[in-house]
């Protein structure tokens, strides 16, 4: 099956290290294949072919074309606050694990790569599995929600002056109040530690 044929979830899509990396490049820069490629040190043919999953997949929308030694690059940009129909949302648990473990493990790799001058280095770690009102829940929903909308909207072609390098990486949940027990968690309490660090 060509890649034009077949028809890959939103979710199933992002979960890979280098899709992922390439949804964050694109989301403050309008990039060919080419410079998706040179920023992230992968081929050209690599870059393309996880471009053209990506745009598949409704990810991306292709921003104007450029003449490149007689031929035309296609430039790309990822539109994160995009109306997407209910229809493209994930279905499928293992597409959401999938995502889940590619979004985990790109976390030490980030932090790896945080700027270490003292005073400039700000770093935040927090974990909370807990049990709150309903109204609680989605207050911090709505402020993680504002918080990931506004470092979206507010990115920046790599290395633009005036700028710095940011993560940002949220997963958060509802859970199953009675997983807590069936996994052996016991009594279906859930606890949680929070925490930050400079």
């Amino acid at each position: 099956m060509s890649l034009g044929e077949e028809r890959i979830s939103e979710l199933r899509a992002t979960a890979h290290p280098l899709r992922l990396q390439m949804l964050s490049l694109l989301t403050g820069a309008e990039l060919s294949a080419a410079e998706v490629a040179r920023e992230l040190d992968v081929t050209q043919a690599n870059a393309s072919y996880h471009l053209r999953l990506l745009h598949a997949a409704g990810l991306l929308e292709v921003a104007g074309e450029e003449s490149v030694r007689g031929g035309r690059a296609k430039k790309y940009r990822h539109v994160w606050d995009a109306e997407r129909p209910s229809g493209d949302r994930p279905s499928s648990d293992d597409e959401s694990m999938a995502y889940a473990r590619v979004l985990a493990e790109a976390i030490p790799r980030r932090y790896a790569e945080r700027e270490r001058r003292p005073g400039r280095g700000k770093a935040m770690f927090t974990d909370a599995e807990l049990w709150v009102e309903p109204e609680v829940w989605e207050r911090v929903f709505d402020l993680v929600s504002e918080a990931s909308g506004l470092l979206h909207a507010s990115a920046r072609p790599p290395r633009t002056e005036g700028t710095v390098r940011a993560n940002l990486s949220v997963a958060a949940f509802r859970m199953d109040p009675g997983a807590a027990a069936s996994n052996g968690a016991g009594g279906g309490v859930g606890g949680g530690t929070g925490g930050g660090a400079r």
